[in-house]
């Protein structure tokens, strides 16, 4: 079962962190899954790893996947065009140096916050959270 491991279950800066039961392979490939398979889209896919391999560099396996709701980001961003900093939403996928795969995501509250909209327009973006906890088992 992946675990939260900011402490106490509390975001660390905003940022939540899951170590994920599965490989990295099956983890970014489960996340995109579970993703498109709700309806929201994925606008991006950034391979760090394969852009360092490029440039003659290594790193373990790494990628973010940029993925959103216009339906949810949109009434955001016409509140504070600026939110468009951390929408559409991201999360990272990475391995670490023992082979496991690891998750992390901003949170909906600390995004709303940045903003400094009320803390009832994360629920806006909550859908999408639910989505990667339900992923993890949360």
């Amino acid at each position: 079962m992946p675990q939260d491991v900011s402490s106490l279950g509390a975001p660390h800066f905003g940022v939540v962190r899951f170590r994920s039961s599965f490989d990295f392979a099956k983890t970014i490939d489960g996340l995109e899954e579970a993703i498109t398979s709700r309806g929201l889209t994925i606008f991006a896919r950034i391979d760090f790893s394969g852009d360092a391999e490029r440039a003659g560099l290594s790193m373990r396996p790494e990628r973010m996947l940029i993925f959103g709701n216009p339906k949810a980001g949109t009434p955001l961003m016409k509140m504070e065009p600026a939110i468009g900093l951390d929408l559409p939403l991201k999360v990272l996928v990475w391995e670490d140096e023992h082979g496991d795969a690891w998750i992390a995501c901003n949170t909906p509250e600390y995004i709303v916050g940045r903003h400094e909209l009320g803390p009832e327009t994360a629920s806006q973006l909550a859908p999408a959270m639910a989505i990667l906890q339900a992923f993890v088992g949360k």
